[in-house]
Protein backbone atom coordinates (compact mmCIF):
# COMPACT_ATOMS: atom_id res chain seq x y z
CA UNK A 1 0.00 0.00 0.00
CA UNK A 2 2.91 2.38 0.55
CA UNK A 3 3.56 2.51 -3.20
CA UNK A 4 -0.09 3.34 -3.81
CA UNK A 5 0.01 6.02 -1.13
CA UNK A 6 3.06 7.56 -2.79
CA UNK A 7 1.35 7.59 -6.18
CA UNK A 8 -1.74 9.26 -4.76
CA UNK A 9 0.39 11.76 -2.83
CA UNK A 10 2.23 12.77 -6.00
CA UNK A 11 -1.06 13.20 -7.86
CA UNK A 12 -2.42 15.20 -4.91
CA UNK A 13 0.55 17.57 -5.14
CA UNK A 14 -0.01 18.03 -8.87
CA UNK A 15 -3.72 18.64 -8.34
CA UNK A 16 -3.00 21.10 -5.51
CA UNK A 17 -0.66 23.16 -7.68
CA UNK A 18 -3.25 23.25 -10.42
CA UNK A 19 -5.84 24.42 -7.88
CA UNK A 20 -3.48 27.09 -6.49
CA UNK A 21 -2.92 28.42 -10.00
CA UNK A 22 -6.64 28.52 -10.73
CA UNK A 23 -7.30 30.25 -7.39
CA UNK A 24 -4.63 32.90 -7.95
CA UNK A 25 -5.85 33.57 -11.48
CA UNK A 26 -9.48 33.89 -10.37
CA UNK A 27 -8.86 36.06 -7.31
CA UNK A 28 -6.41 38.40 -9.04
CA UNK A 29 -8.85 38.81 -11.92
CA UNK A 30 -11.77 39.79 -9.66
CA UNK A 31 -13.53 42.66 -11.51
CA UNK A 32 -13.87 44.93 -8.45
CA UNK A 33 -10.08 44.96 -8.02
CA UNK A 34 -9.72 46.58 -11.43
CA UNK A 35 -10.89 49.86 -9.85
CA UNK A 36 -7.43 50.19 -8.34
CA UNK A 37 -4.81 49.16 -10.93
CA UNK A 38 -2.04 47.20 -9.30
CA UNK A 39 0.87 45.55 -11.17
CA UNK A 40 1.13 42.92 -8.44
CA UNK A 41 -2.39 41.73 -9.24
CA UNK A 42 -1.52 41.49 -12.93
CA UNK A 43 1.53 39.42 -12.08
CA UNK A 44 -0.47 37.17 -9.71
CA UNK A 45 -3.10 36.57 -12.39
CA UNK A 46 -0.38 35.76 -14.91
CA UNK A 47 1.36 33.40 -12.46
CA UNK A 48 -1.95 31.66 -11.81
CA UNK A 49 -2.72 31.32 -15.52
CA UNK A 50 0.65 29.75 -16.32
CA UNK A 51 0.68 27.54 -13.21
CA UNK A 52 -2.84 26.20 -13.74
CA UNK A 53 -2.17 25.31 -17.36
CA UNK A 54 1.21 23.79 -16.54
CA UNK A 55 -0.08 21.30 -13.99
CA UNK A 56 -3.38 20.63 -15.74
CA UNK A 57 -1.83 19.36 -18.96
CA UNK A 58 0.37 16.82 -17.15
CA UNK A 59 -2.54 14.36 -17.06
CA UNK A 60 -4.21 15.13 -20.40
CA UNK A 61 -3.40 13.18 -23.56
CA UNK A 62 -2.82 15.75 -26.31
CA UNK A 63 -4.98 15.66 -29.41
CA UNK A 64 -3.27 14.94 -32.71
CA UNK A 65 -4.74 18.13 -34.14
CA UNK A 66 -4.29 16.82 -37.68
CA UNK A 67 -7.63 17.38 -39.41
CA UNK A 68 -7.06 18.44 -43.02
CA UNK A 69 -4.39 18.23 -45.66
CA UNK A 70 -4.03 20.04 -48.98
CA UNK A 71 -3.24 17.50 -51.68
CA UNK A 72 -1.65 17.97 -55.09
CA UNK A 73 -5.10 18.62 -56.56
CA UNK A 74 -5.25 21.86 -54.57
CA UNK A 75 -8.18 20.70 -52.47
CA UNK A 76 -8.34 20.25 -48.70
CA UNK A 77 -8.92 16.63 -47.73
CA UNK A 78 -10.08 15.49 -44.31
CA UNK A 79 -7.81 13.19 -42.36
CA UNK A 80 -9.40 10.27 -40.54
CA UNK A 81 -7.33 8.75 -37.74
CA UNK A 82 -8.30 5.09 -37.80
CA UNK A 83 -7.26 2.28 -35.47
CA UNK A 84 -6.20 -0.66 -37.63
CA UNK A 85 -4.80 -2.93 -34.90
CA UNK A 86 -6.09 -2.68 -31.33
CA UNK A 87 -4.21 -4.15 -28.37
CA UNK A 88 -4.22 -3.74 -24.59
CA UNK A 89 -1.03 -1.70 -24.33
CA UNK A 90 -1.02 0.10 -27.66
CA UNK A 91 -2.75 0.44 -31.02
CA UNK A 92 -1.59 0.81 -34.57
CA UNK A 93 -3.29 3.84 -36.10
CA UNK A 94 -3.43 5.16 -39.66
CA UNK A 95 -3.70 8.76 -40.86
CA UNK A 96 -6.06 8.25 -43.77
CA UNK A 97 -6.31 11.19 -46.19
CA UNK A 98 -9.86 10.85 -47.49
CA UNK A 99 -10.32 11.14 -51.21
CA UNK A 100 -6.62 10.72 -51.99
CA UNK A 101 -5.35 7.73 -53.93
CA UNK A 102 -3.29 5.39 -51.80
CA UNK A 103 0.34 6.46 -51.77
CA UNK A 104 2.98 3.91 -52.86
CA UNK A 105 5.07 4.57 -49.75
CA UNK A 106 3.72 2.92 -46.59
CA UNK A 107 5.58 4.10 -43.46
CA UNK A 108 5.31 2.72 -39.94
CA UNK A 109 6.52 5.21 -37.34
CA UNK A 110 7.50 3.47 -34.11
CA UNK A 111 6.94 6.00 -31.34
CA UNK A 112 8.82 5.80 -28.05
CA UNK A 113 7.27 4.45 -24.87
CA UNK A 114 9.41 6.67 -22.69
CA UNK A 115 7.01 8.89 -20.79
CA UNK A 116 5.49 10.93 -23.61
CA UNK A 117 2.55 10.10 -25.86
CA UNK A 118 2.97 9.26 -29.53
CA UNK A 119 1.71 12.78 -30.28
CA UNK A 120 5.28 13.90 -29.57
CA UNK A 121 5.86 12.88 -33.19
CA UNK A 122 3.03 15.05 -34.51
CA UNK A 123 5.32 17.23 -36.62
CA UNK A 124 7.09 14.11 -37.92
CA UNK A 125 3.73 12.68 -39.00
CA UNK A 126 2.73 15.96 -40.65
CA UNK A 127 5.97 16.07 -42.60
CA UNK A 128 5.47 12.55 -43.97
CA UNK A 129 1.75 12.64 -44.83
CA UNK A 130 2.29 14.46 -48.17
CA UNK A 131 4.50 11.64 -49.42
CA UNK A 132 3.26 8.47 -47.75
CA UNK A 133 0.56 6.50 -46.02
CA UNK A 134 1.57 7.03 -42.40
CA UNK A 135 0.96 4.58 -39.58
CA UNK A 136 2.15 5.00 -35.98
CA UNK A 137 2.27 3.03 -32.75
CA UNK A 138 -0.05 4.72 -30.24
CA UNK A 139 0.98 3.45 -26.79
CA UNK A 140 -1.51 3.60 -23.93
CA UNK A 141 -1.06 5.20 -20.52
CA UNK A 142 -0.37 2.33 -18.12
CA UNK A 143 -2.49 3.98 -15.41
CA UNK A 144 -5.55 3.34 -17.61
CA UNK A 145 -4.83 -0.35 -18.33
CA UNK A 146 -6.54 -2.80 -15.93
CA UNK A 147 -4.34 -5.25 -14.06
CA UNK A 148 -6.28 -8.06 -15.78
CA UNK A 149 -4.49 -7.17 -19.04
CA UNK A 150 -1.32 -8.71 -17.60
CA UNK A 151 2.27 -7.52 -17.74
CA UNK A 152 4.21 -5.82 -20.53
CA UNK A 153 7.99 -5.85 -20.87
CA UNK A 154 10.57 -5.41 -23.65
CA UNK A 155 9.77 -8.86 -25.04
CA UNK A 156 6.08 -8.06 -25.28
CA UNK A 157 6.96 -4.73 -26.91
CA UNK A 158 9.02 -6.59 -29.52
CA UNK A 159 6.15 -8.98 -30.26
CA UNK A 160 3.75 -6.04 -30.63
CA UNK A 161 6.06 -4.52 -33.24
CA UNK A 162 6.23 -7.81 -35.10
CA UNK A 163 2.43 -7.98 -35.22
CA UNK A 164 2.24 -4.41 -36.53
CA UNK A 165 4.85 -5.15 -39.21
CA UNK A 166 3.03 -8.30 -40.30
CA UNK A 167 -0.22 -6.38 -40.54
CA UNK A 168 1.30 -3.78 -42.87
CA UNK A 169 3.05 -6.38 -45.00
CA UNK A 170 6.33 -6.52 -46.93
CA UNK A 171 5.75 -3.27 -48.84
CA UNK A 172 6.17 -1.17 -45.70
CA UNK A 173 9.03 0.95 -44.42
CA UNK A 174 9.74 1.27 -40.70
CA UNK A 175 11.12 4.36 -38.94
CA UNK A 176 11.93 3.94 -35.24
CA UNK A 177 12.56 7.06 -33.17
CA UNK A 178 14.85 6.99 -30.11
CA UNK A 179 13.98 4.47 -27.37
CA UNK A 180 12.32 1.78 -29.55
CA UNK A 181 15.21 1.56 -32.04
CA UNK A 182 16.92 -1.46 -30.38
CA UNK A 183 13.65 -3.37 -29.99
CA UNK A 184 12.58 -2.50 -33.54
CA UNK A 185 15.87 -3.91 -34.80
CA UNK A 186 15.23 -7.06 -32.76
CA UNK A 187 11.64 -7.33 -34.04
CA UNK A 188 12.86 -7.06 -37.63
CA UNK A 189 15.48 -9.75 -37.05
CA UNK A 190 13.01 -12.08 -35.34
CA UNK A 191 10.55 -11.56 -38.19
CA UNK A 192 13.33 -12.37 -40.66
CA UNK A 193 13.76 -15.72 -38.93
CA UNK A 194 10.09 -16.65 -38.47
CA UNK A 195 8.32 -15.06 -41.45
CA UNK A 196 10.87 -13.69 -43.94
CA UNK A 197 8.13 -12.81 -46.45
CA UNK A 198 6.61 -10.37 -43.94
CA UNK A 199 9.76 -8.26 -43.50
CA UNK A 200 9.57 -4.55 -44.29
CA UNK A 201 11.61 -3.16 -47.18
CA UNK A 202 13.62 -0.67 -45.10
CA UNK A 203 14.38 0.10 -41.46
CA UNK A 204 15.47 3.58 -40.38
CA UNK A 205 16.73 3.97 -36.82
CA UNK A 206 16.81 7.56 -35.53
CA UNK A 207 18.79 8.42 -32.39
CA UNK A 208 18.34 5.02 -30.73
CA UNK A 209 20.56 3.45 -28.01
CA UNK A 210 21.57 0.32 -29.92
CA UNK A 211 24.85 0.22 -27.99
CA UNK A 212 24.61 2.56 -24.98
CA UNK A 213 28.22 1.77 -24.01
CA UNK A 214 29.58 3.12 -27.29
CA UNK A 215 29.52 6.74 -26.09
CA UNK A 216 28.61 7.68 -22.49
CA UNK A 217 25.91 10.26 -21.71
CA UNK A 218 24.09 11.36 -18.56
CA UNK A 219 21.45 8.73 -19.36
CA UNK A 220 23.94 5.87 -19.62
CA UNK A 221 25.86 7.08 -16.58
CA UNK A 222 22.66 7.01 -14.54
CA UNK A 223 21.88 3.50 -15.75
CA UNK A 224 25.32 2.28 -14.79
CA UNK A 225 25.36 4.04 -11.42
CA UNK A 226 22.13 2.75 -9.87
CA UNK A 227 21.26 -0.83 -9.06
CA UNK A 228 18.05 -2.51 -10.16
CA UNK A 229 17.03 -2.75 -6.52
CA UNK A 230 17.43 1.00 -6.08
CA UNK A 231 15.39 1.68 -9.20
CA UNK A 232 12.57 -0.59 -8.15
CA UNK A 233 12.48 0.88 -4.66
CA UNK A 234 12.63 4.54 -5.64
CA UNK A 235 10.97 4.73 -9.07
CA UNK A 236 8.19 2.15 -9.08
CA UNK A 237 4.76 2.94 -7.64
CA UNK A 238 1.33 1.34 -7.62
CA UNK A 239 -1.52 3.13 -9.42
CA UNK A 240 -4.09 4.66 -7.08
CA UNK A 241 -7.82 4.10 -6.79
CA UNK A 242 -8.79 7.01 -9.04
CA UNK A 243 -7.55 5.26 -12.21
CA UNK A 244 -8.72 2.27 -14.26
CA UNK A 245 -5.36 0.59 -13.75
CA UNK A 246 -5.65 0.64 -9.94
CA UNK A 247 -3.07 -1.66 -8.44
CA UNK A 248 -0.80 -1.82 -11.50
CA UNK A 249 2.89 -1.25 -10.81
CA UNK A 250 4.19 1.61 -12.98
CA UNK A 251 7.01 4.04 -13.49
CA UNK A 252 4.98 7.27 -13.15
CA UNK A 253 5.11 9.81 -15.92
CA UNK A 254 5.44 12.60 -13.35
CA UNK A 255 8.72 11.08 -12.15
CA UNK A 256 9.96 10.82 -15.73
CA UNK A 257 8.96 14.44 -16.32
CA UNK A 258 10.92 15.50 -13.25
CA UNK A 259 13.96 13.76 -14.74
CA UNK A 260 13.46 15.49 -18.09
CA UNK A 261 13.10 18.91 -16.45
CA UNK A 262 16.12 18.48 -14.17
CA UNK A 263 18.41 17.88 -17.15
CA UNK A 264 17.79 21.46 -18.32
CA UNK A 265 16.33 23.04 -15.20
CA UNK A 266 17.77 26.52 -15.79
CA UNK A 267 16.43 26.72 -19.34
CA UNK A 268 12.95 25.51 -18.35
CA UNK A 269 12.85 27.87 -15.37
CA UNK A 270 13.65 30.86 -17.56
CA UNK A 271 11.04 29.76 -20.12
CA UNK A 272 8.29 29.83 -17.49
CA UNK A 273 9.46 33.13 -16.01
CA UNK A 274 9.39 34.71 -19.46
CA UNK A 275 5.93 33.28 -20.13
CA UNK A 276 4.55 34.75 -16.89
CA UNK A 277 5.87 38.17 -17.94
CA UNK A 278 4.35 37.81 -21.41
CA UNK A 279 0.96 36.87 -19.93
CA UNK A 280 1.09 39.85 -17.52
CA UNK A 281 1.80 42.20 -20.44
CA UNK A 282 -0.94 40.65 -22.60
CA UNK A 283 1.59 39.40 -25.15
CA UNK A 284 0.87 35.67 -24.79
CA UNK A 285 -1.73 33.62 -26.64
CA UNK A 286 -3.29 30.20 -26.29
CA UNK A 287 -1.19 28.74 -29.10
CA UNK A 288 2.03 30.72 -28.82
CA UNK A 289 5.43 29.01 -29.08
CA UNK A 290 5.66 28.38 -25.32
CA UNK A 291 2.25 26.73 -25.06
CA UNK A 292 2.67 24.70 -28.24
CA UNK A 293 5.89 23.20 -26.91
CA UNK A 294 4.92 22.66 -23.27
CA UNK A 295 1.42 21.38 -24.02
CA UNK A 296 3.22 18.38 -25.52
CA UNK A 297 6.32 18.26 -23.35
CA UNK A 298 4.45 18.26 -20.05
CA UNK A 299 1.85 15.69 -21.10
CA UNK A 300 3.27 12.47 -19.69
CA UNK A 301 2.11 8.89 -19.35
CA UNK A 302 2.96 6.09 -16.93
CA UNK A 303 4.99 3.12 -18.16
CA UNK A 304 4.43 -0.47 -17.01
CA UNK A 305 6.99 -1.17 -14.28
CA UNK A 306 8.22 -4.35 -15.95
CA UNK A 307 8.83 -2.50 -19.23
CA UNK A 308 10.82 0.28 -17.58
CA UNK A 309 12.90 -2.07 -15.44
CA UNK A 310 13.61 -4.54 -18.24
CA UNK A 311 14.62 -1.66 -20.54
CA UNK A 312 17.16 -0.38 -18.03
CA UNK A 313 18.48 -3.83 -17.16
CA UNK A 314 18.54 -5.53 -20.54
CA UNK A 315 19.09 -2.67 -23.01
CA UNK A 316 21.30 -0.32 -20.95
CA UNK A 317 22.99 -2.39 -18.26
CA UNK A 318 23.41 -5.76 -19.95
CA UNK A 319 23.50 -4.38 -23.51
CA UNK A 320 21.75 -7.49 -24.80
CA UNK A 321 20.98 -5.92 -28.18
CA UNK A 322 24.53 -4.60 -28.63
CA UNK A 323 25.96 -8.04 -27.75
CA UNK A 324 23.44 -9.84 -29.97
CA UNK A 325 22.19 -11.78 -26.96
CA UNK A 326 18.57 -10.62 -26.85
CA UNK A 327 16.03 -13.35 -26.07
CA UNK A 328 12.27 -13.21 -26.78
CA UNK A 329 10.11 -15.83 -25.09
CA UNK A 330 13.00 -18.26 -24.86
CA UNK A 331 14.27 -17.68 -28.42
CA UNK A 332 17.62 -15.98 -29.00
CA UNK A 333 17.20 -13.37 -31.71
CA UNK A 334 20.08 -13.15 -34.19
CA UNK A 335 20.48 -9.70 -35.75
CA UNK A 336 22.49 -11.36 -38.49
CA UNK A 337 19.23 -12.86 -39.76
CA UNK A 338 18.47 -9.52 -41.41
CA UNK A 339 19.60 -10.09 -44.99
CA UNK A 340 17.03 -8.28 -47.14
CA UNK A 341 15.90 -5.23 -45.13
CA UNK A 342 17.91 -2.10 -45.92
CA UNK A 343 19.01 -0.41 -42.68
CA UNK A 344 19.84 3.27 -42.17
CA UNK A 345 20.88 5.02 -38.96
CA UNK A 346 20.47 8.73 -38.21
CA UNK A 347 22.27 10.55 -35.40
CA UNK A 348 22.61 14.13 -34.22
CA UNK A 349 26.09 15.52 -33.71
CA UNK A 350 24.95 17.35 -30.55
CA UNK A 351 22.58 14.70 -29.21
CA UNK A 352 23.12 14.60 -25.44
CA UNK A 353 20.62 11.77 -24.84
CA UNK A 354 21.68 9.23 -27.48
CA UNK A 355 25.14 10.37 -28.45
CA UNK A 356 26.44 9.75 -31.99
CA UNK A 357 28.02 6.30 -32.06
CA UNK A 358 25.26 4.55 -30.12
CA UNK A 359 22.84 4.14 -33.02
CA UNK A 360 25.25 3.40 -35.85
CA UNK A 361 26.25 0.27 -33.92
CA UNK A 362 23.19 -1.38 -35.50
CA UNK A 363 25.01 -1.64 -38.83
CA UNK A 364 27.78 -3.79 -37.33
CA UNK A 365 25.17 -6.12 -35.84
CA UNK A 366 23.60 -6.75 -39.25
CA UNK A 367 26.33 -9.16 -40.31
CA UNK A 368 24.14 -10.81 -42.94
CA UNK A 369 23.42 -7.53 -44.71
CA UNK A 370 25.67 -6.37 -47.57
CA UNK A 371 27.24 -2.93 -47.42
CA UNK A 372 25.00 -1.78 -50.27
CA UNK A 373 22.00 -2.20 -47.96
CA UNK A 374 23.50 -0.14 -45.13
CA UNK A 375 23.55 3.64 -44.72
CA UNK A 376 24.21 6.16 -41.97
CA UNK A 377 23.93 9.89 -41.45
CA UNK A 378 25.14 12.25 -38.73
CA UNK A 379 23.37 15.61 -38.79
CA UNK A 380 25.75 18.48 -37.92
CA UNK A 381 24.60 20.75 -35.10
CA UNK A 382 21.45 18.75 -34.38
CA UNK A 383 20.32 17.71 -30.91
CA UNK A 384 18.08 14.81 -29.96
CA UNK A 385 14.73 16.45 -30.70
CA UNK A 386 15.91 18.06 -33.90
CA UNK A 387 16.73 14.83 -35.70
CA UNK A 388 13.11 13.71 -35.81
CA UNK A 389 10.96 16.80 -35.31
CA UNK A 390 12.95 19.99 -35.75
CA UNK A 391 14.39 22.01 -38.61
CA UNK A 392 17.16 19.48 -39.16
CA UNK A 393 14.57 16.77 -39.74
CA UNK A 394 12.43 18.84 -42.09
CA UNK A 395 15.20 20.33 -44.20
CA UNK A 396 17.89 17.66 -44.27
CA UNK A 397 17.04 14.31 -42.69
CA UNK A 398 13.54 13.75 -44.04
CA UNK A 399 14.61 14.09 -47.70
CA UNK A 400 17.48 11.66 -47.06
CA UNK A 401 15.17 9.11 -45.42
CA UNK A 402 12.65 9.30 -48.28
CA UNK A 403 15.49 8.96 -50.79
CA UNK A 404 16.73 5.89 -48.90
CA UNK A 405 13.20 4.41 -48.89
CA UNK A 406 12.79 4.96 -52.64
CA UNK A 407 16.21 3.52 -53.41
CA UNK A 408 15.26 0.28 -51.67
CA UNK A 409 11.54 0.14 -52.45
CA UNK A 410 11.61 -1.87 -55.67
CA UNK A 411 14.52 -4.26 -55.23
CA UNK A 412 15.15 -7.00 -52.72
CA UNK A 413 18.18 -9.14 -52.11
CA UNK A 414 18.08 -12.91 -52.29
CA UNK A 415 19.88 -15.17 -49.88
CA UNK A 416 22.73 -15.66 -52.39
CA UNK A 417 23.39 -11.92 -52.51
CA UNK A 418 21.83 -11.21 -55.90
CA UNK A 419 19.46 -8.31 -56.38
CA UNK A 420 16.13 -9.02 -58.07
CA UNK A 421 13.13 -6.79 -58.74
CA UNK A 422 10.35 -7.09 -56.17
CA UNK A 423 7.76 -7.50 -58.90
CA UNK A 424 9.62 -10.36 -60.58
Amino acid sequence: MRYMATYDLMETMRNTNQWLGATARTMASYPALALVPNPALQWAAAWGTVTERTFERMVVKPDWGIRTFTCADGQDHLIDINTVVEKDFGNLIHFDVTGREEMPRKILLVAPMSGHYATLLRSTVLSLIPDAEVYITDWHNARDIPVSAGSFDVEDYTLYLMDFMKHLGPDSHVIAVCQPAPLTLAATAYLAELEPDAQPRTLTLIGGPINPDAVPTDVTDFGARVTMGQLEETMIQRVGFSCKGVGRMVYPGLLQLASFMSMNAERHGKAFQDQILRVSRGEASDHDAHNRFYDEYLAVMDMPAEFYLSTVERIFKNCEIAKNEFVVKGHKVDMGAITKVAVKTVEGAKDDITAPGQCIAALDLCTGLPASKKASHVEPGAGHYGIFAGKSWRNNIRPLVLEFIDANASDAQTDDGNVVPMNA
